[in-house]
């Protein structure tokens, strides 16, 4: 099968007649590879920004449907951190047009993938110039393209299925650059709306980004996940086969699904069913173990037959102090009695400082929007009050509202918690599901005790040698 996207280096080698697949790769950050990254996106988002501005200089339509098409493919072949973004906007319905968002939401899960020369070479690297011998099979055409990767199916000696994880070359210094690029739109950004200080919120993306680039990372939050969701037969976590991965290489079992959109047609009953299962894939481990899946896009998990959730991508995971998760509950209980000393109290444990009365109030706007799906006691839709329109228009309120009283620097341990929230609101708007979110919810923290989530936390990681929570 010819690749459907290779890099322009691969592509001159290949034309030459060159064989590299049995050379090592070279992935260290470098100010090289940085500068090969900055080039390849001015050249490819800049050429399709000129393109559209000649268009409209010209006075030509611009077709919404054909410039979505042209932003996939120039987001899709340029992988990394800007991919990612695209995966998160196609992720939230009504934000963009629909013809963006059909389109990105490829990204997730089709993705253009790398062709047979970087797998060689990948696999050469990883394992060594025997690598064949180690699997019983071996499919070069990728099933899946990610943003920093793509997936491989395989069978290992023993008979069983596996998919084998590739990292995209040069991903360290892709990642580098794009995040300077951030860094410099978010300074931006700061001089003409002073309403959120992002710096904690680069700090925040940084971190877990370079932690994505880690595989044997990976590895470990995938066993941690398997731990902590043993008892849950509604979600399904894949096992790491150790043997067969390395820092850019991960291999784990097979698990058959489909993807979520092929659900949102079914009867309410099973669209229901999913919607519990991602909700208990995601909030268990938090609200159990104090561990949180940072990234809820349509890729990152499939769901089978019977409902239930195949969670298959570790590698945004971030582990909280029990105080914090604690501190999620307060502000709920705040939230219903109008108790605003514990509203303050759960702020300033996330994080949160010089809080005024005005601010506290502004930051309940936001907090009332994603907590009132679990305030009353009925089934009922995620949400209810114009979709997702309603909470684009609840958050730019509360932007304005943070202008004028001089603005906030949201803390790096709530960046990931709120973009779960939106993420999988999301997801559950796109399932049209009705549920009783306050009864699973409440099921969920009966009986909650920081010093209990402290010990199961210490259990769930023992052994696989992770960094304490942050």
């Amino acid at each position: 099968m010819t690749p459907l996207f290779e890099p322009e280096d691969e592509q001159r080698k290949q034309l030459a007649g060159a064989d590299h697949s049995a050379e090592p790769m070279v992935d260290d950050d470098s100010l090289a590879g940085r500068i090969r990254r900055y080039a390849q996106v001015g050249s490819t988002v800049g050429g399709l920004a000129a393109r559209l501005a000649g268009n409209r200089l010209l006075g030509l339509s611009v077709d919404p449907a054909a410039h979505a098409v042209d932003l996939k493919v120039a987001l899709g072949g340029l992988k990394g951190p800007l991919m990612k973004v695209a995966q998160i906007l196609a992720t939230l319905p009504d934000v963009m047009p629909e013809e963006y968002t059909r389109e990105l939401a490829q990204l997730q899960t089709n993705a253009p993938s790398m062709g047979r020369a970087f797998v060689r070479r990948r696999m050469v690297t990883e394992l060594g110039a025997g690598w064949e011998k180690k699997y019983r099979a071996f499919e070069h055409t990728a099933r899946a393209a990610a943003s920093l990767g793509q997936v491989h199916e395989a069978i290992g000696l023993d008979g069983s299925k596996l998919a084998c994880k590739l990292q995209y070359p040069d991903m360290a210094s892709a990642v580098e650059a794009d995040l300077r690029q951030l860094k410099i739109a978010f300074t931006i950004y700061r001089q003409y709306d002073r309403a959120i200080d992002p710096s904690n919120i680069h700090a925040e993306l940084s971190a877990r980004l370079r932690e994505e680039l880690d595989y044997r990372r990976e590895a470990k939050h995938m066993a941690l996940y398997g731990r902590m969701l043993s008892r849950h037969p509604g979600v399904h976590v894949p096992e790491p086969s150790l043997d067969l991965s390395s820092e850019r290489l991960l291999t784990m079992t097979w698990l058959d699904g489909e993807p979520l959109m092929s659900f949102v047609d079914h009867h309410i009953d099973m669209r229901n069913t999913v919607a519990r299962n991602m909700f208990h894939a995601w909030y268990v481990p938090f609200y159990e173990y104090g561990v949180l899946h940072g990234d809820p896009h349509l890729g990152n998990y499939t769901v089978r037959k019977d409902g239930s959730i195949n969670l298959l991508d570790f590698g945004c995971v971030r582990i909280f102090p029990p105080e914090f998760v604690g501190a999620v509950i307060d502000l709920y209980h705040a939230l219903r009695t109008k108790d605003q000393d514990l509203a303050v109290k759960a702020y300033e444990t996330w994080g949160f400082k010089n809080l005024s009365h005005n601010v506290i109030e502004i930051l309940n706007q936001w907090a009332g929007f994603l907590y009132r799906p679990l305030m009353e006691d009925r089934i009922q839709p995620i949400q209810e009050e114009g979709g997702a329109m309603y909470g684009a228009q609840v958050a730019g309120k509360v932007q304005r509202e943070l202008r004028e009283v001089g603005g906030i620097a949201p803390p790096r341990e709530f960046v990931l918690m709120d973009r779960a929230a939106i993420g999988l609101g999301s997801v559950f708007t796109r399932l049209r599901a009705e549920v009783n979110w306050h009864q699973l919810f409440s099921q969920m923290i009966e009986g909650f005790n920081v010093a209990a989530v402290a010990r199961r936390q210490s259990e769930a990681m023992a052994g696989l040698d992770l960094p304490a929570p942050l």
